[in-house]
């Protein structure tokens, strides 16, 4: 007789955990601190729970998915929440609150994952937080420039520049910052500069690959792009044959990815080859298809350890 695994679904707010076993339907709360995570942990052993699943929540979810992981030993699948959204209406059930949410998720766990999640790479953190406010100070000094179009009155352009000064210094910090932050790491580094002998490749996007995109050359060239969500998707139904169209996947690598692709277009031989056959298609196609290129290109690269060449697949 096969053997019952007993799952776990843990809703994580920035106060309390609420955590449900499926099948048993057994729950408990405690405190998202270090003390709820090891009452947590020794009730899930006392359940009898190996796997572990919780939804991503904007980092409110970190401290506990690193202390199961790593200290307790559970197997810990972190979800997209719109994966456990759409489980859940599949089931049926609307009703929404933090204890059915929890069960929902403990029952995901038993059904979803394919195969054991590779634990958290915490020293990754660093470099994923400065990414992040990279990010941020970029759009809002995009913000400064959209309103430095419009604004006729001297005083409020005044304040306006200056802000946009202090937010691209402090750019220029996080960019320095970054480099140090892989350069401090001799496995980074040498990744990096792999990356960057692709025409086309700055550094910004070869830190967000480290950062953002650590299964970089352990997938295949289908499964890396559908991960970034670079992949189109068939839309078809019975005679129909419909647009195929890109969905999901790592925004934030994507964004970066878009902005390598239309400088490689230009001056990479291989992705300017590349997009002139595609000439006559949609140029939001021609695009993606570029991206996808670019990125198959580095994802062989970092699997085979080679650096730039013109024949690159």
């Amino acid at each position: 007789m096969a053997q019952m695994v007993i799952t776990a679904g843990v809703d994580v707010s920035k106060q309390y955990l609420d955590a449900a076993v499926w099948p048993t339907r057994a729950r408990t709360r405690v405190t998202n601190d270090p003390t709820g995570y090891q009452q947590l942990a020794a009730w899930l052993t006392d359940q009898g729970a190996t796997r572990v699943g919780l939804e991503a929540t904007g980092g409110y979810e970190l401290g506990v998915m690193d202390a199961l992981q790593t200290t307790f030993k559970f197997e810990v699948v972190r979800f997209n929440p719109q994966r456990i959204r759409r489980f859940a209406q599949a089931k049926g059930r609307l009703a929404k609150n933090d204890r059915a949410d929890a069960l929902t998720i403990a029952q995901a766990t038993a059904v979803l994952p394919e195969t054991a999640p590779e634990p958290r790479r915490r020293e990754l953190d660093p470099l994923v937080q400065h990414l992040t406010c990279r990010r941020q100070v970029s759009a809002w000094i995009t913000d400064c420039r959209n309103q430095l179009e419009h604004l006729t009155d001297k005083a409020l352009r005044k304040m306006v520049e200056q802000q946009r000064a202090k937010f691209e210094r402090e750019l220029k910090a996080i960019d320095q910052k970054l480099a140090a932050l892989v350069a401090q790491h001799e496995d980074w580094h040498v990744l990096a500069e792999r990356l960057r002998t692709v025409p086309g490749v700055g550094p910004v996007l070869a830190q967000t690959l480290i950062a953002l995109l650590p299964e970089l050359g352990r997938l295949s060239r289908r499964a890396i792009a559908g991960l970034v969500g670079v992949a189109p998707y068939d839309d078809d139904s019975g005679g129909r044959s419909g647009t195929r169209h890109i969905k999901g996947g790592r925004e934030a690598v994507r964004a970066v990815l878009y902005m390598a692709t239309l400088t490689a277009m230009t001056h990479n031989p291989v992705i300017a080859a590349f997009a002139k056959r595609l000439a006559g298609k949609e140029k939001k196609v021609i695009i993606v298809a570029c991206m996808r290129k670019l990125l198959v290109i580095l994802n062989a690269m970092v699997r085979d350890g080679t650096a730039w060449r013109t024949d690159s697949v």
